[in-house]
C-alpha cells in the first residue's frame, strides 16, 4: 500500500504531470494527439511526444491514468480513486 502512495506522490510531484491530469480532469478523456496539443498551444509547454509518454508512464505506474487502444488512437481516462484512497485518512 505505501508504495502506491509513493507512486502517487512521485507522481504528483512533476508540474507538468499535474497540468496533464489537469487537462484529463477537465475532459476525461482524451487521446495522446489531443492532450499533446492542449499542452503545447494551452500552457504553452514545449514538450515533446517522448517526454509526454515517460510522464504517462508515472501517471499510469500511480493508477491515475489509464490508457487503451481505439483503433489507431490511444486514449487516455482519468482516475481520481488512488488520490481519494491517499486522502480518505487524513481528511476523514
Amino acid at each position: 500500500m505505501n508504495e502506491n502512495k509513493d507512486a502517487v506522490f512521485k507522481a504528483l510531484a512533476d508540474s507538468t504531470r499535474r497540468l496533464m491530469l489537469d487537462e484529463l480532469s477537465e475532459r476525461n478523456e482524451l487521446t495522446l494527439y489531443e492532450l499533446s496539443a492542449r499542452l503545447i498551444m494551452k500552457h504553452d509547454l514545449s514538450i515533446s511526444r517522448q517526454a509526454i509518454a515517460k510522464h504517462l508512464a508515472s501517471l499510469e505506474n500511480a493508477g491515475l491514468v489509464q490508457s487503451k487502444r481505439i483503433g489507431k488512437y490511444r486514449v487516455l481516462v482519468f482516475h481520481n480513486e488512488p488520490l481519494q484512497n491517499l486522502l480518505k485518512g487524513w481528511i476523514e
